[in-house]
């Protein structure tokens, strides 16, 4: 591509710039692909809140525990949520601060976008 006629361009500065490996646009790609789903967004709202097993999240949003099971092995394959045996029950939880910065951070974005 022949860039010759941009005059705002400055070839040093953009040969310094970096961008992820390929491994990590690809992982990124995956994380932001599960969140496009509103049932995985609405349980990591709740999961945000209060740590819970499939039964509870199935009460509280209405849905199968089938669907809620398939879309928390996706958020865990991603490492979004955890999980934690306490006696017979799983309960799932938000894997750690970075999810809960992201899920917040998007939701503020939003808010404020309609101000």
């Amino acid at each position: 591509m022949d860039n010759s006629a941009c005059k705002r361009m400055d070839k040093n500065q953009i040969e310094k710039l970096t961008i992820p490996p390929p491994e990590t646009i690809t992982r990124m790609s995956a994380i932001f692909q599960a969140l496009q789903s509103s049932a995985r967004l609405n349980i990591l709202f709740l999961l945000k809140k209060k740590d819970m097993c499939v039964c509870e999240l199935s009460e509280a949003l209405g849905a199968s525990q089938s669907a809620i099971s398939h879309n928390l092995r996706i958020l865990r394959q991603l490492d979004l949520v955890r999980v934690r045996k306490e006696g017979r029950f799983a309960v799932y939880y938000i894997a750690d601060e970075h999810v809960r910065l992201l899920i917040e951070t998007c939701r503020q974005h939003i808010i404020e976008e309609y101000r």
